[in-house]
């Protein structure tokens, strides 16, 4: 069953150029990984204190994304963290969805 893995992040009001260049320019190694089938990083809406961001990843199962979790390329993905200091208002927000429907457009 499809698995949707979203990591909420809140980044600081003028961060966001750079916690977006931060995401272009890591390590990456979903491609390659078991399951992987997409990856998108979102810009939400801004107030007055920060501006929403998600990560969103598409696996093939839920057993597919645990196991990148645990994984060595997981580690190497997430060793750049400490470098962001002062982007982030508090702790990522992770959320799991396992898809119950699925609509694909037409190909345009």
């Amino acid at each position: 069953m499809t698995f949707i893995a979203m990591n909420r992040f809140r980044i600081a009001l003028g961060k966001e150029q750079e916690f977006e260049q931060i995401w272009r320019e890591r390590e990456t190694n979903l491609p390659g990984m078991p399951g992987f089938v997409a990856f998108h990083l979102l810009r939400g809406p801004s107030n007055e204190e920060f501006t929403l961001f998600a990560s969103h990843t598409v696996w093939a199962s839920q057993q597919q994304f645990e196991d990148w979790t645990r994984s060595e390329a997981f580690r190497r993905s997430h060793s750049g963290a400490g470098r962001s200091a002062g982007l982030y208002l508090g702790h990522p927000q992770f959320e799991g969805f396992e898809v119950v429907q699925e609509l694909i457009g037409a190909e345009p």
